[in-house]
């Protein structure tokens, strides 16, 4: 069973960042080239908090709002959930579905070593599932006694049917 490292190695991506002093826009426009949708915050290498698309679709309606003025510092949220490097696939999907989170810092030996989207989580799942799904089907399928040969072995002719 895969664990959230597995999927962090899969998603062959460094860590972007902000800092808390940075105006939205600029965010916006890093989270738009990095084609992601949440942006973790660092002060001094220690993350303080997530940014979201949500959060701007939060944000936006506050009167005076400006992508140019305000501070991501300002607007992210700090209250952050983290799970181990080893924690199952299972294990992630229990905390995204009990904690109606949409992202998990994945830390280990106390050092944040990536972020899991409920996205990813999902995509690493189904694609083990298919996994499992086409290794039954080859067992247990017709393709997998053909390819075993043993209508050769016992000199049939290979017909179905009536003779």
């Amino acid at each position: 069973m895969q664990t959230a490292e597995d999927i962090l190695k899969e998603k062959k991506r460094d860590m972007i960042t902000a800092s808390p002093d940075q105006t939205v826009r600029a965010v916006l426009e890093a989270m738009h080239t990095n084609r992601i949708g949440a942006m973790l915050v660092k002060r001094a290498d220690k993350v303080v908090g997530i940014w979201t698309e949500r959060d701007l679709a939060r944000d936006i309606l506050i009167p005076g709002f400006d992508i140019d003025t305000a501070r991501v510092g300002d607007h992210m949220t700090t209250k952050l959930y983290t799970a181990p490097h080893d924690t199952p696939i299972v294990k992630l999907q229990e905390m995204f579905l009990g904690l109606f989170v949409r992202h998990i810092l994945i830390v280990q030996k106390r050092k944040t070593v990536g972020l899991l989207s409920i996205g990813d989580v999902l995509r690493a799942s189904l694609l083990e599932k298919d996994l499992q799904i086409r290794k039954i089907t080859a067992a247990a399928g017709w393709e997998y006694y053909e390819n075993w040969g043993w209508e050769r072995e016992r000199g049939l002719s290979g017909k179905r049917g009536p003779a």
